[in-house]
């Protein structure tokens, strides 16, 4: 098990941290300009310690680091998810949700980046919504011995966004009107700072944890259960709003500087850390080497520590992130 640790707090304040972000995301400090006691890298790894295996905390889908999972997306061509659900169990590559959503809102056309079909699309085709919009982002996290409480008013430490509402002179204009706008939220996530692999996983709603950048992460769909990294335009960091302004990512943000698979960047909303698909150079893992959950076990630098724990990854194809969750979630906050 875990030895005990006495709470820990980490505050972060202000855009003016942008310019030190390269350097802090590979730090591994408890200081760093997005919280990241916690996603520290591989590099940092001689300077923690090292914990127990707890069998609660892991699964037997386990990362091996000498193996070749090759780079399968390499050429950016990636299957379109949409209608890849399941309200029943859950199953690889599917999102397993509690109940199905209706037709909502998002884009209203299908983008050039479709091809091969409308079966797949190309990440090098599609655009981004254009703007450079620097935010004042606040992030706190403390950890007790039985939780991690996050807080954070969900807008982005780490990068600036495009605008929104979207202008109709902006190209993404005619295929996404995404009519909201970015605002700051009071969003605290109460998490389970050990949480227990349950024999059996829990469906999901639409949202899926929140990131060390300060924001939150949803599930793989749009509102209409369509592919939103595929319909919908996101900014230059992946980013965009919802209908109460809440700032949010589907899938890993281009603006993440490590995505390595020992760093952690973000936690789930069951406790469990989420991490990058990289295992090494050209070496990144994808939907089908991980869990019906989208997870894996590994060690990974968790709270100065090496852990060997389950833990999600966000991978470049589809469901990217969280798909169900393997211990208990908490209901996330509301926003707006």
């Amino acid at each position: 098990m875990e030895s005990i640790r006495r709470p820990r707090l980490f505050v972060i304040s202000g855009l003016s941290v942008l310019a030190l972000v390269a350097a802090a995301c590979s730090s591994g400090s408890s200081s760093t300009s997005s919280g990241e006691d916690s996603s520290s890298s591989s590099s940092s790894t001689s300077s923690t310690t090292t914990a127990e295996v707890d069998s609660s905390r892991v699964t037997d889908l386990v990362l091996d680091p000498d193996h070749d999972y090759g780079d399968k997306y390499a050429d950016g061509i990636l299957p379109v998810g949409d209608g890849l659900l399941s309200l029943t169990e859950p199953a690889q590559g599917y999102v397993y949700l509690c109940r199905e959503t209706g037709d909502g809102g998002g884009a209203f056309e299908r983008g050039p980046w479709f091809v091969n079909d409308n079966t797949e699309w190309d990440v090098n085709l599609k655009i981004d919504v254009e703007g450079d919009v620097a935010w004042d982002g606040e992030y706190a996290m403390e950890l007790s011995d039985t939780t991690r409480t996050i807080t954070t008013n969900d807008l982005p430490l780490e990068h600036t966004t495009g605008i929104f509402p979207l202008q109709a002179s902006d190209p993404a204009y005619a295929y996404d009107r995404n009519p909201n706008s970015i605002a700051a939220q009071s969003l605290v996530f109460g998490l389970n700072a050990s949480p227990e692999v349950l024999d059996t996983p829990s469906c999901m709603g639409g949202e899926s944890g929140v990131m060390n950048s300060g924001v939150a992460l949803f599930n793989a769909f749009d509102a209409g259960n369509r592919d939103a990294s595929a319909w919908e335009i996101q900014d230059g960091c992946h980013g965009h709003p919802q209908q109460t302004s809440e700032y949010h990512y589907h899938t890993l943000s281009r603006c993440t500087d490590d995505i390595s698979v020992d760093t952690v960047i973000g936690f789930a909303l069951d406790g469990f850390p989420i991490t990058g698909p990289q295992v090494g150079e050209n070496n990144i893992l994808t939907t089908s080497d991980l869990d019906e959950c989208h997870g894996i076990t590994s060690t990974i630098t968790l709270d100065d520590e090496q852990v060997t724990t389950y833990h999600y990854v966000m991978t470049a194809d589809f469901p990217y992130s969280v798909s169900c969750f393997r211990s208990t979630p908490i209901d996330a906050p509301r926003a707006g």
